[in-house]
């Protein structure tokens, strides 16, 4: 099972810890899909484990792709100069050819070498020598990829250490247009804290279109939204504005979102035909994964579509989703498809 944004976010917090007592490991295994946490990890070991001067000549910054695991073995087993560890970072870890081959260097590593391998993109085998080693010997931090809901709280948590605020709407907007890459999010965030008044510390939906480029009226967000309440022609506006700019709403995004929130309306069916007692609205949002704000949307969905409806809904989006990959699809472009799609769901 994925870990939870929140378990990684402890783990973190625990080895940034260790790292400000000045308590080392020999070798840390940062790894996972996810990269913010990754960096923040590599980063702080490389500002605050050597002073100035010692940085100097016992800081290597290395890239997986230009060098191999036998002269990254080398490097870190030198001596470091006038000090008493050198810090050895490899940056895009995954792209080293061979790695299982540290296995020999994590048996025995030198007590005065700090290695940190930044593998990204994916998880490093956990069946492997190397892997096990790193984990008895060393620190292994693993950062998965969060899911729409945990970003959204993240996104509340890390404005409200920033003296600032964000409403609903322009949260999963955000989420919408970036999705859940946390270093792409902080970077766009951070770039909003330079255009808000200083009187105005609160994020809205304009501020999000004005500045990194969503329209607040033409996007999946919006079509849910017409879609539940059963407003054909704000629907309709939608889909064709996304027919117009097919780059900037491909199909394939469209469909995911549209599968998202059915699923979600499909749980709640299930949730209220589950529970005999009556289900709190926070209860019911925890259950869905997502903010209370917008929960009374999909109880009106849930009586706008029913359980047998719904059921049919997600084969059609199962369905247009291989159409749009080519599949029995003639010669429909991907804006007759969803205008096709959305009407089929709509009646």
């Amino acid at each position: 099972m994925a870990k939870k944004l929140r378990d990684v976010i402890t783990d973190y917090q625990r080895i940034i810890a260790d790292l400000q007592k000045k308590i080392y490991k020999p070798v840390y295994l940062l790894m996972g899909e996810e990269p913010y946490y990754i960096d923040r990890l590599s980063q702080y070991i490389a500002e605050h484990v050597l002073n100035e001067t010692e940085r100097s000549f016992n800081q290597q910054i290395l890239y997986g792709k230009d060098i191999t695991t036998p002269q990254l073995i080398d490097i870190a087993r030198r001596f470091p100069m006038m000090s008493n560890q050198q810090v050895v970072i490899v940056r895009e870890a995954q792209d080293l050819k061979k790695i299982e081959l540290l296995e020999t260097y994590l048996r025995r590593p030198p007590a005065s070498t700090i290695l940190v391998l930044c593998h990204k993109s994916k998880p490093v085998d956990r069946r492997t020598s190397f892997y096990k080693l790193a984990l008895t010997g060393g620190e292994v931090f693993e950062s998965t990829k969060p899911y729409d809901n945990e970003v959204q709280n993240w996104i509340t948590t890390y404005l409200k250490e920033k003296g600032c605020t964000i409403n609903p709407k322009a949260n999963a907007m955000l989420v919408e247009f970036i999705g859940v890459d946390l270093t792409k999010i902080t970077r766009e965030i951070d770039k909003l804290f330079t255009l808000l008044p200083e009187n105005n510390k609160h994020i809205t939906a304009e501020h999000i279109e004005q500045n990194i480029g969503i329209s607040k009226d033409y996007n999946t967000f919006e079509l849910n939204t017409a879609i539940a309440a059963c407003d054909t022609l704000k629907a309709n506006r939608i889909l064709n504005h996304f027919a117009q700019n097919p780059n900037g709403y491909p199909i394939l995004l469209t469909i995911t979102a549209l599968f998202m929130e059915f699923s979600r309306i499909l749980k709640l069916h299930f949730l209220q035909r589950r529970r005999t007692g009556a289900l709190s609205d926070r209860e019911a949002a925890a259950e869905l994964g997502i903010n209370p704000f917008f929960l009374e949307n999909y109880k009106t969905a849930a009586k706008r579509y029913s359980l047998t409806k719904t059921l049919e809904i997600i084969s059609l989006l199962r369905e247009y989703d291989m159409r749009s990959k080519g599949l029995r699809n003639g010669a429909a472009t991907h804006g007759d498809l969803l205008r096709e799609l959305v009407y089929k769901i709509m009646h």
